[in-house]
């Protein structure tokens, strides 16, 4: 499995589907750190995540972060601060998203503002809030060039957001709010991407496939286990030629 150096990490929906699975992975790969977020940690979509914190209080601690909740948001970031030192944070993998099933016909204004509230609007202040923690571990490292080992933000996208995939796509399921702030998610890598280069922090999108997650259904193909070991392993192997890229699990370049 690929193992990512000297890692501390926060990661964000981790409480259910593919954030836990990122969670449990980069604790298997020795991350010595890791801030695993969700809404309501002590709430019951949580408990396998608290078994987890509790079996490796040293190395997992659950924070309360609602992306689409500002002030959470800043409240959580305040929380990590007092947690890191003087070492930064290395990774910051925004996964937290929502899917409401509509169609261009059937979605509401309330349905496209909550989306984007949760998927776009909640990652950009999530890379602000963090963006102090992950400067510093730039600083710290002596690597050169951009790695996930150094300093990264991790958005995870879909093949949904790409306008030239989903002409072709057999969709299983309604996916107008979330595929157009997915696509928004993407420009906010491209963006951070150019913006955060001088601080020498990678800024990448991946789409994990469709995975048997609540989210994906049981028709998925993959597995959890799958498709974030194939997000750890492109993880690793990033580098400055990826930065402000779109790829899948398997490392091949997906189309804007």
């Amino acid at each position: 499995m690929a193992t990512l150096k000297s890692c501390s990490a926060l990661v964000t929906g981790a409480n259910r589907g593919l954030g836990l699975e990122i969670v449990k992975q980069l604790l298997e790969g020795h991350c010595f750190k890791i801030f695993a977020g969700c809404r309501d940690p002590d709430g019951p979509n949580s408990e396998s995540l608290r078994e987890l914190a509790n079996k490796h209080p040293s190395i997992v601690t659950l924070v309360r972060i609602d992306v689409a909740d500002p002030r959470s948001i800043k409240e959580s970031a305040e929380k990590v601060s007092s947690l890191l030192g003087n070492s930064g944070l290395n990774l910051l993998v925004n996964n937290a998203a929502v899917l409401p099933q509509k169609s261009m016909l059937t979605a509401t204004v309330k349905d496209m503002q909550d989306t984007f509230n949760t998927n776009v609007i909640g990652p950009m202040l999530v890379i602000r809030e963090y963006l102090p923690y992950l400067r510093a571990a730039a600083k710290a490292s002596a690597k050169a060039g951009l790695s996930c080992d150094k300093a990264a933000i991790v958005n995870i996208s879909t093949d949904s957001a790409s306008m030239s995939i989903v002409p072709t796509m057999q969709a299983p399921f309604p996916l107008f709010p979330y595929s157009i702030s997915k696509a928004g998610l993407n420009m906010l890598t491209v963006c951070s991407a150019m913006e955060l280069k001088e601080d020498e922090i990678l800024c990448v999108s991946i789409h994990p496939g469709w995975v048997k997650t609540d989210m994906g259904g049981d028709k998925a193909p993959l597995t959890s286990r799958e498709s974030v070991e194939g997000i750890l392993r492109v993880m690793s192997g990033l580098t400055d030629k990826q930065n402000g890229g779109f790829m899948d699990y398997t490392g091949k370049i997906m189309p804007w």
